[in-house]
């Protein structure tokens, strides 16, 4: 019996069809942030490719999988420029959301969410909240839910266009408040 170098027996590794499946599919993930755009990213994951070269994509909600099956010949495009070996069709179903450990939070759309402009930090989000003792009256309830947002409406910068409250990272990215900047635009 004779030993194989380890270059040989990667190679011999490599060389086989499911290793490079699960290369092109590791290439595959690599660049879909790049080819849907991050926010398409955070409620999509790549589950798998078939053997009939056919992506499976798991997406957040039955809208997202519904809205990318027009996007779906777009993005087999771009996907198929950057893959040693076309993809034939995309196929997006929630199916396999929920098992995707990407889906947990602290990753994709619950990133986006925290790092999102409008996002107040924590000291700004202590002053609301939910009160113990619950009103049993609606108009009760109303007045001490208002009260609390214009407490931390007067704890926020104002923004230089309109006056109005602004959370600060609106104003770092924009120097104005969301809205006024959706004006500009």
């Amino acid at each position: 019996m004779s030993f194989k170098s380890l270059n040989q027996v990667v190679g011999a590794l490599q060389a086989q069809e499911a290793w490079q499946e699960q290369h092109q599919f590791r290439h595959l993930l690599k660049h879909w942030p790049q080819i849907v755009g991050p926010i398409v990213a955070a409620q999509t994951r790549p589950v798998a490719i078939t053997k009939q070269k056919v992506l499976k994509v798991a997406t957040s909600s039955s809208v997202w999988a519904q809205n990318l099956v027009f996007e779906r010949q777009r993005i087999l495009e771009k996907l198929n420029t950057k893959l040693l070996q076309p993809l034939a069709e995309i196929r997006f179903s929630t199916a396999q959301w929920q098992s995707s450990p990407l889906s947990k939070p602290g990753t994709g759309f619950e990133q986006l969410r925290q790092n999102h402009p409008s996002r107040l930090p924590e000291g700004y989000s202590t002053s609301l909240q939910p009160v113990v003792n619950v009103a049993r009256d609606q108009n009760v309830a109303f007045v001490r839910w208002a009260n609390l947002v214009q407490a931390r409406a007067r704890s926020l910068p104002l923004c230089p266009t309109c006056q109005c409250p602004t959370p600060p990272g609106e104003l770092q990215r924009w120097t104005v408040c969301a809205l006024c900047a959706a004006k500009q635009w």
